[in-house]
């Protein structure tokens, strides 16, 4: 017997909310995938950029705008299994709802706002 999980819709989230904020979640997963995929064949090793004389600052600079989009990647791949799980648009730490503003500006946005601004005052 096979069973199907059926997603609600996050808490203030519509179907339309939801179905609107996954289009938006894979574009930036598509983005991020040919975006790393483009810095990675562009970067020479740092031994042919020292050869090439290329400054070790711009080398530096791909490589860390790799790891950026990596990360985000990442952002992006556990909102959409957020999505996938039922468990979207809630907050990791307090488990209240997102705000859909939030979501429409970050959509890939594990905690709400308070959290947030709670987390990055603790840095």
């Amino acid at each position: 017997m096979h069973h199907r999980t059926v997603v609600q819709p996050a808490p203030g989230l519509s179907a339309e909310d939801l179905a609107v904020l996954r289009a938006n979640l894979r574009e930036q997963l598509s983005f991020r995938r040919e975006q790393i995929q483009q810095l990675t064949a562009a970067a020479p090793a740092r031994g042919d950029a020292l050869r090439e004389r290329r400054a070790p600052s711009h080398v530096e600079v791909g490589v860390q705008l790799a790891a950026s989009a990596r990360m985000v990647l990442a952002d992006v791949e556990a909102a959409l299994r957020r999505m996938d799980e039922g468990r979207y648009g809630t907050c990791g730490l307090c488990r209240r709802p997102i705000s859909r503003e939030l979501l429409e500006i970050v959509p890939q946005a594990r905690h709400c706002a308070r959290c947030r601004q709670v987390r990055e005052a603790d840095r």
